[in-house]
């Protein structure tokens, strides 16, 4: 007996060490889901979907099915694991076949290798990508009207939103003062109870809401007390999100008892379903996420709003659009509902989109046509520019002006960093009271333990007339946003400005000989900066918004797909946010806020799209997706083409050109969205023959992720029926095939285009006639005139009898060779400079067969020798690396170095590392290499024996 209680102890102690080191995996299975099952199961019936129809989720077929597919995965985990030693999750059975699991990496191992398994892949996080626009985008008397008017916008469309949750009593919800909402049948969501007011999310605005966390808990990251077990927004995000798309008309937007306007959504009448499974702390998982979307396409919605992205690449697929997530969402589409993604926030940078696929609206950010900004005037009549979204001093009055570090209570809070004014405890009442604080921007502010909204409680609880917070330094990672704040406030942001403030304080206030104020002098007043101003610039591409071009691997390949999509304000954007949101500290407590990113464009789309939804219920995701990106435009509201913000040398922001990889087709235009003319339309089908021509995909994977065999093929990935064509190695000449339906009345088009020089462009036939509903092909061909190294970019225009509009982009880069898939030729040997690992590895990533030749000085760099070498068997077999190392005398080293091999460049510049190339962050220092092509000729040089010695194989490929 003692025995046998020993026994079961030690198996409860084991089972309990299984599940401490216990992951969430996502484990797919073999067998077809609902949404793509033909029958051949005894007994069950088939539930397939016809590309673009909905799911009857309550048919007797559709309910058994799903039950046989969970029966399957419970069977499959009691078959291989006792009880107690793993936790099911999740049961995908709509979209995708599978399940979420809680087990140990052993475990995960044995379930890989069980029969009918297809991968089991470890679950990754995810993250959010972070008003007037409505009159910007012309709907209040563009497009509401159309439909009704404002109050009938949107109506009976349900737009989900997989995001942080709601907050369900905001007036943006609220429906006290709104047309009753009646029953919509469509939808089969449920409505999750408050639990601790027991009151349902539920108002008939909001149709559905429920959260998601299984993974968060398996984790051991969720919190019920701070991330709310329940679909309620402890960030803020998901209910700024849901506001901008389906927000009421005309919610007055008041702070600070300022009012700044009247917030409204794109389609105020739609209907918000709630599912969240972001949190505040964490973000997500991909689990917690691929089920929210599952529930959602399951319960009906029209239109999805992802404002997220994973924060990683998958596993087990090096293919973007086959990761879980993307898969997800191919299914999602099949069965009718579009999908609106934000694009990343990583620009400027180039391939730094974190939204692939063509079945998904991959949405850019713009900045419209407001701005808000304010100015500082010193004593000595200067005017300072700056941010400050607050009133102004007393007019015709200057303040004296004092700086926090000059009214500490002692000299022992300087441990607090009282520059920041985050603490009015460590600062002087009687020297700050009546005064202007002038306080320091630190990297505090950059990481959220600093606020400009604390800045201001400061100012005002010390009794200061107001406070000015100047930049001596930019951090990275620092954006300078205006915000509302009660108290007259700026931030100068313009470090050259911030430095003319600071002498001129110094300059004014006498000291003793130990430092400490005798008299403060300085004085200043602070402009009014509560007032927008509108500009004709707009919109331009926001600094942050990532950009193109795309990737169809995670190796960096460019894809022959043409993204983001679309442009839509995403910058400033003035939404209804939680009371206990915490997503943005300057806006803890208050019932709106102000926020830029992508996060903010994609709803923008959404709302859009469930308008157009309304005016034309049976067209597809991918007509809707058409109808926006064709009606686009590329010019601002001065008829100038819109310009992009980037960084220039001096990490100063400037305005360049903008192209199709910054902002896709261009901006949205929702009046001419409604009314196209003609559609690019596609289906299930045809997203299944863009991955199956992919050139190096595997069939066996896409088999995995779609269950789908590959029975046909585009010819060429730029042949899916777009509204764009990309071509990203443009060899000779290669013709493209795009299919257009007339969804007006009978038209004539004439069809033009024009490209860079580099590239010839022509279309056939010139002109066509098309009957309502009819459909015709035309064929566009490029031809290369000239290979730059770069991509060209163009268009074609097709101009109806009718007034309408079509516009495509196009985008090429032209080479001399061309290889069957990758790598390819580079040309002569050029140096190039970066200044991350990120930049070079970026570099090995464009797929050129080349050596790359580096000087390895001393021990401090031999971390990027090894990532170089690693990378090189794993990823760049197309690149061979040649390195000579310099352990001792560097400069003498690579000076001999120079003379008997010049082909190597100094590995990096010694003005960025002068003591002997230890440098303390390598990601900030200035790297050189110089790349070689393998079919170079190296007799110039006299190395061709050396290389031969060291086994770099020289070719020239005809």
């Amino acid at each position: 007996m003692v025995a046998m209680e020993f026994g079961c102890k030690i198996l409860m102690l084991f089972s309990m060490l299984v599940l401490g080191k216990a992951e969430v995996y996502i484990v797919r299975v073999e067998g077809e889901p609902v949404i793509s099952y033909k029958g051949g199961v005894d007994g069950f019936e088939a539930t397939v979907v016809e590309s673009d129809e909905k799911m009857d989720v309550n048919s007797e077929k559709v309910t058994s099915y799903s039950r046989y597919l969970e029966k399957k995965h419970d069977m499959l985990l009691g078959m291989l694991f006792d009880r107690g030693t793993y936790k099911k999750l999740y049961s995908y059975r709509h979209l995708i076949n599978g399940f979420a699991v809680h087990i140990s990496p052993e475990q995960a191992e044995i379930l890989g290798r069980a029969p009918g398994v297809k991968s089991v892949e470890r679950d990754w996080k995810v993250r959010r990508l972070t008003t007037h626009t409505p009159q910007f985008l012309g709907l209040p008397t563009g497009v509401w009207p159309t439909g009704g008017g404002f109050d009938k916008a949107g109506e009976n469309i349900v737009i989900g939103f997989v995001d942080s949750g709601i907050y369900p009593h905001h007036p943006s919800f609220a429906t006290y003062n709104e047309e009753p909402y009646g029953p919509l049948p469509k939808y089969k969501g449920k409505c999750e109870v408050d639990p601790d007011t027991k009151r349902s999310f539920c108002n008939g605005k909001i149709i559905g809401a429920q959260h998601f966390a299984e993974a968060a808990i398996a984790a051991g990251v969720f919190n019920p007390e701070i991330d709310f077990a329940s679909p309620l927004d402890g960030d803020g995000h998901g209910s700024h999100t849901a506001a901008i798309a389906a927000g009421n008309n005309g919610i007055p937007v008041r702070m600070h008892g300022y009012e700044f306007g009247k917030a409204s959504g794109m389609a105020p009448r739609a209907r918000v379903a709630v599912y969240k499974a972001l949190y505040r702390l964490f973000g997500g998982f991909v689990a917690d996420v691929v089920a929210a979307i599952e529930q959602a396409v399951h319960d009906g919605v029209d239109i999805l709003n992802l404002s997220m992205s994973p924060n990683s690449p998958p596993a087990t697929t090096k293919t973007t659009f086959l990761n879980p997530f993307d898969a997800t969402l191919l299914s999602a589409v099949k069965a009718g509902v579009f999908v609106a993604q934000a694009a990343g926030n990583g620009g400027p940078f180039p391939k730094t989109l974190l939204s692939y696929s063509p079945w998904i609206a991959s949405v850019a950010a713009a900045i419209d046509d407001r701005q808000y900004k304010n100015h500082l005037i010193l004593g000595n009549g200067k005017i300072l520019p700056g941010m400050g979204l607050s009133p102004a001093t007393h007019a015709n009055r200057t303040y004296t002006m004092v700086a926090a570090n000059d009214v500490l209570l002692d000299s022992s809070v300087m441990k607090y960093s009282p520059s920041d004014c985050q603490r009015p405890e460590v600062l002087h009442k009687n020297l700050v009271e009546g005064n202007i604080l002038l306080c320091g921007y630190s990297f505090n502010f950059v990481v959220g333990t600093a606020s400009i909204k604390k800045v201001s409680e400061t100012a005002k609880s010390l009794g200061a007339i107001g406070f000015v917070l100047a930049v001596e330094n930019v951090s990275p990672g620092a954006k300078f946003d205006p915000v509302p704040v009660g108290v007259p406030g700026i931030v100068i942001t313009d470090v050259s400005k911030s430095m003319e403030l600071i002498d001129y304080y110094k300059i004014s206030t006498a000291r003793d000989w130990t430092g400490r104020v005798k008299s403060f002098k300085a004085t200043g007043s602070i402009g009014d900066g509560l007032i927008p101003i509108l500009h004709k610039s707009a919109p331009q591409v926001a600094l942050f918004s990532a950009r193109g071009p795309n990737i169809k691997d995670y190796s960096f390949q460019d894809a022959d797909l043409l993204k983001p999509d679309i442009l839509a304000p995403g910058s400033l954007i003035w939404a209804a946010w939680a009371l206990n949101g915490t997503d943005e500290p300057n806006y803890l407590g208050e019932g709106f806020a102000m926020i830029s990113g992508t996060s903010m464009a994609a709803p923008h789309i959404a709302g859009i799209a469930a308008l157009i939804k309304q005016k034309h219920p049976h067209w597809s995701p991918a007509a809707i997706k058409s109808a926006l990106m064709t009606t686009s435009t590329t010019l601002d509201r001065a008829e100038r083409p819109i310009q992009a913000q980037v960084y220039s040398g001096s990490e100063t922001v400037t305005l360049v050109p903008a192209t199709p990889f910054d902002y896709g087709s261009g901006h949205v235009n929702p009046r001419a969205a409604l009314d196209p003319g003609l559609i690019f339309d596609a289906g299930y089908e045809d997203y299944l023959g863009f991955l199956c021509t992919i050139p190096g995909i595997n069939a066996q994977e896409i088999k995995n992720y779609t269950n789908s065999q590959c029975n046909y093929t585009l010819g060429h990935p730029s042949n899916l029926n777009t509204p764009s064509i990309t071509i990203s190695h443009l060899v000779g000449t290669q013709t493209v095939t795009r299919t257009v339906t007339n969804v007006a009345a009978e038209e004539t088009f004439v069809i033009t285009a024009r490209m860079a020089p580099a590239v010839a462009i022509e279309t056939n036939p010139p002109a066509m006639t098309l009957r309502p509903s009819a459909s015709r092909k035309f064929t566009v061909t490029l031809t290369v005139r000239s290979v730059t190294g770069s991509y060209s970019f163009g268009e074609v225009l097709m101009k109806g009898s009718r007034g309408h509009r079509v516009r495509i982009p196009v985008v090429a880069m032209g080479y001399d060779r061309y290889y069957t898939g990758y790598p390819k030729d580079l040309g002569p040997s050029r140096v190039v400079h970066f200044t991350s690992e990120r930049e070079f590895v970026h570099l090995l990533h464009e797929g050129y067969p080349m050596v790359v030749a580096f000087t390895i000085r001393g021990n401090y760099t031999k971390h990027l020798d090894k990532v170089l070498e690693e990378a090189a068997v794993e990823f760049y077999p197309h690149v061979k690396f040649m390195r000579v190392e310099c352990p001792k005398y560097p400069g003498f080293c690579i000076t001999r170095q120079k003379k008997e091999y010049p082909f190597i460049e100094i590995f990096y510049s010694p003005e960025q590392a002068p003591n002997q190339g230890r440098v303390a962050d390598p990601n900030i220092t200035k790297y050189s290499v110089k790349v070689l092509p393998f079919n170079y000729d190296l007799s110039a040089y006299g190395f061709r024996e050396f290389f031969k010695r060291h086994g770099i194989q020289s070719s020239d490929p005809k």
